[in-house]
């Protein structure tokens, strides 16, 4: 089995190739016809076009049912009484209102920045712009009359609406409901499994994107990709930092450099398996033995992050999107710019905690506001890096979100917080 740190290896082994041997064939174009003929008719548009295309086109196949099963999952796993009612409330929002705030910020610098102008690229696809729409019909659009049709025709906000209701149902309907969670949970890891084996295969999918992209732009598409890579970074330290540093301090009333100093081992471990659920047992821990947040509390707020807490995976899709349309010259209308934080906010309640699959949300917010789901192919072979950082700053807002809420329950030992040494044993494991 194919390790995350490896996989990490082997994708950045294809990037590079991928570039190399693109901008390579690129520079000897011109020279020999028949070497133009085979680049362009046989590879180039041939071999790695149809390639690209099949792993693009995997990629979409998997957002209905990953939005929808996993969904109906976290929903259905709320529990029960008024005492979860109000947690659930005030975890959600919490989460809800992170993902919006990075979301916005990663717009924000990208459009300062603007990491996709001068990138000029074209797509051979027909792509219209969206007109803009009332903030009304917008929030009416959410809203689903027929969910089959919905999920047929890839309308990403009423599945994730139709998803929530139907999770909530099946948490109110008793020995009937348990069954049918169960089900939805067997559904879930293998759908998980469906984005595990397309991760095994996304070196290749890398090359034949990143080939045919250099083999046509030569080497001049590096700039605007470190760009790209450095506003992603950018963003992701300063939410991970001030956003809930702020938070951490003005809700909780706690010291943040405590808590990122207890948070580090957590942050190191996310880092090097791109997984907040292979992290979730570490972060578990640390946030009742280190943080000092009471297990009633601990045990709903981490796991449920896990699913509904992807502010790193939001930001990306936020300077993605921004830099996809600067890339291709596509205007982006302020109606545009609201359904993207709407989607991606959205939709990272139902981005699972496995590596990659942050790039099967970004493809339904592409879709979303008509910008080419081609654009991927720009990004991905940074991605993975990207991904590692993206779930640090995930598995650190589970952990700040817990604290908040467990201390506006009364229910976080502030003696342990404040202590450095509080719990180390038991987290390092000694």
């Amino acid at each position: 089995m194919t390790t995350p740190q490896g996989l990490t290896k082997q994708i950045l082994l294809a990037m590079v190739l991928a570039i190399i041997t693109g901008a390579i064939a690129q520079a000897c174009t011109g020279y020999v016809a028949w070497f133009d003929t085979l680049l362009t008719d046989y590879l180039v548009g041939g071999v790695f076009f149809v390639i690209g295309k099949i792993f693009v086109a995997t990629l979409k196949l998997l957002v209905v049912p990953l939005v929808l099963v996993s969904l109906v999952c976290g929903a259905a796993n709320l529990g029960s009484g008024s005492q979860l009612g109000r947690l659930g409330g005030k975890t959600i929002l919490l989460y809800l209102f992170t993902t919006a705030v990075a979301i916005s910020l990663a717009m924000g610098f990208a459009l300062l920045f603007e990491p996709g102008v001068g990138a000029d690229l074209t797509s051979k696809a027909q792509f219209k712009v969206n007109e803009g729409a009332s903030f009304a019909q917008v929030l009416i659009n959410i809203f689903p009359s027929n969910p089959i049709s919905a999920m047929a025709e890839g309308k990403m906000l009423q599945i994730i609406v139709f998803a929530l209701l139907l999770g909530v149902a099946i948490n109110h309907s008793g020995e009937r409901g348990s069954r049918i969670k169960q089900t939805f949970e067997d559904w879930n890891e293998v759908i998980l499994n469906l984005v595990t084996m397309l991760m095994k295969v996304a070196p290749i999918g890398v090359f034949a994107l990143l080939f045919t992209l250099f083999a046509d732009k030569g080497l001049a598409a590096i700039q605007e990709l470190a760009v790209y890579f450095a506003v992603v970074v950018a963003v992701l330290l300063v939410h991970a930092t001030l956003v809930y540093g702020s938070l951490i301090t003005l809700l909780a009333r706690l010291n943040p450099k405590t808590f990122y100093a207890k948070m580090r081992n957590v942050q190191l471990f996310a880092f090097s398996t791109a997984s907040s659920n292979a992290t979730l047992p570490i972060t578990m821990r640390t946030v009742e033995k280190r943080l000092g947040v009471d297990n009633s509390v601990a045990s709903f707020s981490v796991p449920l992050g896990a699913t509904l807490n992807m502010d790193g995976t939001a930001i990306m899709q936020g300077v993605a999107t921004v830099f996809i349309a600067q890339a291709y010259g596509i205007v982006l209308a302020p109606a545009d710019f609201l359904t993207v934080i709407a989607t991606a906010t959205l939709a990272s309640i139902g981005t699972a905690g496995v590596p990659g699959v942050g790039l099967v949300m970004l493809s339904l917010v592409l879709t979303q506001v008509g910008l080419p789901v081609e654009g991927i192919a720009l990004i991905i072979g940074v991605d993975r890096l990207l991904d590692m950082l993206r779930t640090a700053v995930n598995v650190t807002g589970d952990a700040a979100v817990s604290c908040i809420v467990a201390n506006s329950e009364g229910k976080l030992d502030k003696t342990c917080f404040d202590d450095i040494q509080a719990g180390q044993l038991e987290t390092e494991g000694k």
